[in-house]
């Protein structure tokens, strides 16, 4: 045997030399066999086609059987065959796709496991010391069953490939040891049931409201109340105050108003010690084992049922507040690839490349993950299925979704509408540099083909408070009214081509937000776009954006904290800052009550008037309508079925008096105006619009003659007649 050289499987009529020796290139064009080396089996004989100082080139008239340990017979050498990059081709997928269930199943006579590694010569499963060799099935999966209760026992893959045996962690556990260090049997037959239902809120996607959520920084401030802090437990906790009072935690999200609660991500992941989780903090963008909740936000890591009780808890306490959860889950990348159980399972299969060899790195964290792939999308989809069925979730949320393909993402969304009540796929749509063709990617652009499924929109966010990447551009509501000419697009769902190109296909699909967990909070935004403010024009600043993300079709997404005025000091990627930086200040609730007042007032209009949830374009078209204003100044109306809503938008620090679409008894609905506008109806067709006030009048109608008359004449006024 040659330990030196290599004859790598790449193509499935190839096998590749690389850099042979000058006695290899000296040797006579004799045929060569191939052989299994454990066996002696002889399989054919293959051909020498091309050799040089670069590359000798063995020419196969059939694919070699994979999974076998063999060898090139060459006069007196023997050669070994490693597979590489066979597992990238189409010959590979189609011969060793499965849909056969994978994972470990238990219950208290017996544990079936399966795992997939077409590649692998051997494959072992270690419980505690003993080792059990797996049977090869013809699709490439490994499969044992083992008599015997198994519940909460470790276990691992001992896994061989081209001669390397290493050990791997299923990644199908659906639970691990602390810190990641083995996966752990679960008859999930005896972990807590769900108590309560879904939430059956809404019918249409618009009917949500978002509320953006790290599980740890809602609890840690010393002034939360809640006695979990960082865990799962924290959501848990009913009735929770602050010193003063004040409503905290699931509690306050629910007096809010909110629809859904979107969770960063709480699958396992990296850079937090499970056991001393206060050392050290992450976002949760590093993961690890998808179908294991993350041991950290768990009141006993040591324990693996916690972990999947307490999730379940956190949820189902949710779901007794009418509270939605939507999981931000992780499916463009794992954490490090090398140490990824894909890698170590089917090596070269599950993650993408380029052309020429090269990893692809459009998440910009090293590798992308291939959802292209079948049995990549196959566990994806597998995962959906499993968050759905065991912790009733009530949609995700897809982290750089643009690296995601389009079918994938058709298939989760086939799946989520088997589903009785409505679940929620919303994901960031951003277009980058992985490789995979453009008409591919999950973007913006292909919105006609995932028609159920809701983009960030970067242009709203943008256009109200700045180019995100540059830290000095402003907006509409930070830079005295720029981009006006924007906000007819923004306000209508940017569905509307009359203006501008549409964002998406249904205004169903539009997530507007002005700040998220990433990059600067708005408030730390405004503070360095608008540092000559004072502190009260800053803050109706900030209240200006948050109500146009309420008040505009689409879907409303908020942080949590936007509310107050979030601050993370500056930070602008706190992902592993430490809670200082990033926990939820409730002392600062407590001082906010008036302004967290005005943003609920806003909720509570949104869902009484429908007409801020249109759900088509031809439905916008007709019932939103822009008023003629003087300059920045923005107005619009809506024309609900027994009202007309109208608002009007003052980004300056100048007064403006207004000429009301018409002359009636307009009540104020909303103002961020808490001193000055001290009226609660505006009599007749004029007012005065203060210094960064918005500012929602409605006028009640009695039939439908009115409403009729009312869609004409605004159409009227906008065609100028």
């Amino acid at each position: 045997m040659t330990d030196s050289i290599i004859a790598w499987y790449d193509d499935v009529h190839r096998l590749i030399i690389e850099h042979p020796s000058s006695n290899f290139l000296n040797k006579p064009n004799t045929p060569v066999r191939i052989t299994e080396r454990s066996t002696n089996t002889h399989y054919y004989n293959a051909n020498i086609n091309h050799r040089d100082e670069k590359e000798i080139i063995v020419e196969l008239d059939n694919p070699l059987p994979i999974g076998r340990d063999l060898v090139l017979v060459w006069n007196e050498l023997e050669i070994p065959i490693y597979t590489r990059k066979i597992t990238r081709t189409k010959w590979f997928e189609d011969n060793f796709f499965t849909n056969r269930k994978l994972g470990a199943f238990c219950n208290n006579k017996s544990t079936s496991f399966s795992i997939w590694s077409p590649v692998a010569t051997a494959v072992h499963l270690q419980i505690k010391n003993n080792f059990y060799l797996l049977d090869r099935n013809q699709d490439g999966s490994w499969s044992i069953s083992l008599d015997g209760d198994f519940h909460r026992t470790t276990y691992i893959y001992q896994i061989t490939i081209n001669d390397f045996t290493q050990e791997v962690i299923d990644p199908y556990a659906k639970s691990v040891t602390a810190n990641s260090t083995e996966g752990v049997i679960i008859d999930l037959n005896r972990t807590n049931a769900l108590n309560h239902q879904r939430p059956n809120k809404i019918t249409k996607f618009q009917d949500a409201i978002i509320y953006e959520l790290h599980l740890r920084d809602l609890s840690t401030h010393e002034n939360s109340g809640i006695n979990n802090k960082g865990n799962y437990l924290g959501l848990t906790e009913s009735n929770t105050v602050t010193n003063l009072g004040y409503s905290t935690g699931r509690c306050y999200i629910n007096e809010l108003g909110i629809t859904h609660v979107q969770l960063l991500p709480v699958n396992d992941f990296a850079r937090v010690d499970d056991l001393h989780p206060n050392n050290s903090y992450n976002w949760g963008y590093d993961p690890l084992f998808f179908q294991a909740p993350e041991g950290s936000y768990s009141s006993n890591p040591t324990n693996p049922l916690s972990r999947i009780n307490e999730l379940k808890s956190c949820i189902d306490s949710c779901h007794e507040d009418n509270l939605s959860v939507i999981l931000d889950v992780v499916y463009n990348h794992v954490f490090q690839i090398d140490h990824s159980s894909f890698e170590k399972m089917v090596p070269g299969y599950f993650f993408r490349y380029h052309d020429n060899g090269e990893l692809s790195n459009g998440t910009g964290v090293g590798n992308d993950f291939a959802s292209e792939k079948l049995m990549a999308r196959k566990f994806i989809l597998d995962t959906i299925d499993y968050f759905l069925n065991e912790y009733n979730v009530d949609g995700f949320r897809f982290d750089l979704m643009g690296a995601i393909d389009v079918t994938t993402m058709q298939e989760i969304q086939k799946r989520c509408q088997k589903e009785k009540e409505f679940i929620l796929l919303l994901g960031e749509g951003w277009d980058l540099p992985t490789a995979l063709p453009a008409n591919q990617k999950s973007t913006p652009n292909q919105a006609h083909e995932l028609t159920g499924i809701a983009f960030f929109n970067d242009f709203f966010r943008d256009t109200l408070k700045g180019n995100l990447f540059a830290a000095d551009s402003k907006g509409y509501v930070n830079g005295e009214g720029m981009h006006v000419e924007h906000l007819p697009h923004l306000v209508t769902g940017c569905v509307l081509s009359k203006y501008g190109i549409p964002f998406a296909e249904n205004p169903g699909q539009i997530v507007n937000y002005v700040e998220c967990h990433d990059n600067h909070t708005l408030w730390d935004r405004l503070s360095i776009t608008n540092s000559h403010f004072t502190v009260d024009e800053r803050k109706k600043t900030h209240q200006l954006a948050t109500a146009i993300t309420i008040l505009s079709q689409g879907i409303p997404f908020l942080h949590a904290g936007q509310e107050w005025y979030r601050t993370k000091h500056g930070d602008e990627n706190s992902y592993q800052s430490g809670d200082n930086i990033n926990q939820l200040n409730w002392s600062q609730r407590e001082t906010e009550e008036e302004s967290i007042a005005f943003v609920r007032t806003l909720i509570e209009l949104r869902k009484r008037y429908p007409v801020f949830r249109l759900p088509s374009v031809e439905d916008i078209n007709n019932y939103v309508h822009i008023l003629p204003t003087i300059h920045p100044v923005f107005g619009y109306t809506l024309l609900d079925n027994d009202a007309d809503i109208t608002i009007y938008i003052n980004p300056t620090n100048t007064c403006y008096d207004l000429q009301l679409p018409s002359s009636a008894n307009w009540k104020v609905a909303v103002s961020n105006e808490f001193i000055k506008r001290n009226e609660q109806v505006v009599i007749g067709e004029q007012t005065t619009l203060h210094p960064y006030e918005i500012l929602v009048l409605v006028k009640q109608r009695s039939h439908q003659k009115a409403k009729n008359h009312a869609i004409k004449s605004y159409v009227s006024q906008e065609k100028g007649q």
